[in-house]
């Protein structure tokens, strides 16, 4: 049975997930298959509360979908690495129902001077340098200190340390997901022999 790697990078606005994860797309790593959560696209506030409840349903809900699809392993790939901002708890939660995955959760995070800097300069995007954005930011790095995630710090990194800095994660969850199919293949062995 062929298990499926996901490594889900979070961060809010600014933080550098989406940059970093194209060029590490950009780097076309045997096995790797990049994923964005946002080219699904955000349904306009009247359709979020109708349909899903509240903006937080919809990620919920979309985070499950996401999941599911690399779990089913689309591209036979080794790792998947999936960007997007997305809870960390909802990622966890979908997991649960995933049981042919390995999904590991990393944040990329940055001081608020360096989003806004981003975000008002480069990003061109000044109306996410917002209070809102910066509680978001606060929200996720609580989470990944809760839950004892890794933190990728992007504000004193070029991309391309960034970018290394993820290889890193997804050479891990690499060789954890060969330990785990190797694993898996010897269960089944010792079960056929004492069938």
């Amino acid at each position: 049975m062929r298990i499926s790697a996901i490594l889900v990078v979070t961060g809010a606005s600014g933080s550098g997930k989406t940059t970093t994860v194209r060029a590490l797309e950009a780097r076309a790593l045997p096995g790797v298959r990049c994923y964005y959560f946002d080219a699904v696209g955000v349904p306009a506030a009247g359709a979020l509360e109708r349909e899903f409840g509240s903006p937080e349903g919809w990620q919920a809900v979309t985070t499950r979908a996401w999941l599911d699809r690399l779990a089913a392993n689309p591209d036979s790939a080794d790792v998947y690495v999936r960007d997007g901002q997305t809870r960390p708890s909802f990622v966890r939660s979908a997991v649960e129902r995933v049981a042919t995955a390995l999904v590991r959760v990393v944040l990329l995070d940055c001081t608020a001077h360096t989003r806004h800097a981003r975000l008002a300069g480069p990003r061109e995007q000044p109306e996410l340098s917002n209070q809102r954005m910066d509680c978001w930011a606060a929200y996720l790095r609580g989470q990944a200190d809760a839950l004892e995630l890794p933190v990728i710090d992007t504000t004193n990194l070029g991309i391309d340390a960034a970018v290394d800095a993820l290889i890193v994660h997804v050479e891990c969850l690499r060789t954890e997901r060969a330990a785990a199919e190797q694993q898996a293949g010897a269960a089944r062995l010792d079960a056929g022999r004492s069938a």
